[in-house]
């Protein structure tokens, strides 16, 4: 059984910066990519970034990118998020996510087989 435990959430003022942590553990098999998604109260959850072991491949939503960089270490199954020049509309429960899946849609959901418990990120206006 894979856990995701991510860190480095918080709440910062809007502009502020905030870089999230991940690490997988247990399991065996290998990630393909990790990533994270969001969900703010009342809406969807959505896909932020994306990042592909193979290629260094990364992907991004379109209203994060320039502003947060993906990046990770296959070798210690581990990714962070860089967030910068935060806006409140940014605010959410940040979920990070590993999938096994070589060639997968990296923005569906379902792409991913583990899900960690989330870390809250809130930006104040």
């Amino acid at each position: 059984q894979v856990q995701l435990v991510e860190s480095g959430g918080g709440l910062v003022p809007a502009g502020g910066s905030l870089n999230l942590s991940c690490t997988a553990s247990g399991g065996t098999l290998s990630t393909v990519a990790m990533g994270w998604f969001r969900q703010a109260p009342g809406k969807l959850r959505d896909f932020v970034a994306a990042i592909r072991w193979s290629s260094v491949h990364t992907f991004y939503e379109g209203s994060v990118k320039g502003r947060f960089t993906i990046s990770g270490d296959p070798a210690k199954n581990t990714v962070y998020l860089q967030m910068n020049s935060l806006k409140p509309e940014d605010t959410a429960l940040y979920y990070c996510v590993a999938s096994y899946l070589s060639g997968a849609y990296y923005y569906r959901a379902d792409a991913y087989g583990s899900w960690g418990r989330g870390t809250q990120v809130t930006v104040s206006s």
